[in-house]
Order: C-alpha cells, then structure tokens, then sequence
C-alpha cells in the first residue's frame, strides 16, 4: 500500500490542484499521470450546485457517448412472448423471465445492465432489495423500462452511461479509457458536459457546475475548465 501511496504522491505533485485546465491540457494530464499497468478508465466528476434531498433537484438519466466507453455491457433483458426474439436479435447475452428472477435471488450477478419491459415489472419489482443497492433496477428515467427493446440494447451496446447526482450533490460518470484517442475522450467529455448542464433543475439557485474533474482509475483529479465546452468551442 505504501509503494502506491508514493506513487500516486509521485503523480499528483504533476498537477496543480488550484487551476481548472482547459479539456486538452486535462486529458493529457489524465494519461500521463495513468501509469497503471493496466488500460484505466477516464471518470468525469461533477460537483453540482443542487439540493439532491429535494424533490425537484433530483438528477437522473442517461446518455449514449458518441465514443463509447471502451467497456463491453453485458446486458439483461426481462421480457416475454415476440420481445424474447427482439432482445435477442438486438444482442442482447441473456433473455428471460422466471428462470433469471430465481437465478439472481439465488446470488447470479454475471450482467452490467437489466432492460425490462413494461409488463415485466411487477416481477422484476420482487429483485428490488437486491438490484437497487447495486444500481442495476431498471428505470424508465434511463431507458431501461420499455417495450422498444431494440433500441435499449442497441444504445447501452454503444456505449450509453447514465448518471445519477448522490447525496453530496456530485455525478460520476465513465467517458472512456486511458488508451483513447484525445478527440474521443473530448467528445465523450463534451456530450456529457452539455447532457449534465441542461439536466439543470428550474429550482437550483446559485453556482450549478460548482466543480469538474477528470481522472484515470489510479490517477489524481485535474479540474477542468468547462466553459469553452458550454459554449460549445
């Protein structure tokens, strides 16, 4: 522990922790300070001006990253009757009903996503207390309670993310891997910038991108400059 903790004392000493670099200058930062021995992911960071206990700052949704993420989503979909075909056709790894219901109160945790179609709720509801904690309940606010199965798969198979702010008012959200073209990180950065920005509640007062930084899985935070991004420079 203490040879990473050097390490990433090491790395941290190449960043200045008082300035917001402007997005080319942060992504490089990101890479070179990645020096894992394995391709880390890039994490974008939001500290966001809202009140996530009310009602009405709540934010939650997803998007479909022009990039990717570099991740293979293994996908679940509950559904019955000609919506089994769809989700299988669209490539979706595992179509069901019952059988995977049992399979994961029994502890079979082996997907990233679940897809649920509308009648398929009142039983996907009972894997609440096992699903929810780990994010993976289906939710019409993502895309994931829906009949257009298709279209489901086919966007968390290109690389859709969602987001949700946590109680301390912040958002996390993967925009690639270390071993990204810059302009694809950029772009990702840039589409999830501008999702987050007009995510904006009417009922937030103040600041609402408070703080923006970006960092590899081992790497340091390097606060971004986001304004040339919101005005779409």
């Amino acid at each position: 522990m203490a040879k990473k903790g050097k390490r990433y004392q090491e790395l941290t000493k190449l960043v200045d922790r008082s300035k917001a670099y402007p997005v080319q200058e942060a992504i490089e930062l990101v890479k070179k300070t990645a020096t894992a021995k394995f391709d880390e992911s890039v994490e974008v960071a939001f500290r966001l001006g809202v009140d996530p206990k009310k009602a009405d700052q709540q934010i939650r949704g997803a998007v479909v990253l022009p990039h990717g993420t570099g991740k293979t989503q293994r996908v679940l979909v509950f559904a019955k009757g000609e919506k089994v075909k769809e989700a299988e056709a669209a490539g979706a790894d595992y179509v069901g009903d019952a059988e995977f219901i049992t399979k994961i109160q029994q502890g079979w945790f082996e997907f990233d996503v679940v897809v649920a179609t509308p009648d398929m709720m009142g039983e996907v509801g009972k894997l609440g207390r096992v699903l929810g904690p780990k994010g993976l309940m289906p939710n019409p606010k993502t895309g994931t309670v829906t009949f257009d199965v298709t279209k489901a798969v086919n966007d968390i198979k290109a690389g859709k993310v969602e987001y949700r702010v946590d109680k301390a008012g912040n958002i996390h959200v993967p925009i690639g891997k270390v071993s990204f073209e810059d302009d694809k990180l950029s772009g990702n950065l840039a589409t999830i910038v501008e999702t987050i920005q007009k995510a904006k509640p009417a009922a937030a007062k103040g600041t609402y991108m408070k703080n923006v930084a970006i960092a590899s899985t081992m790497g340091p935070g390097i606060k971004v400059d986001v304004s040339a991004l919101l005005l779409g420079k």
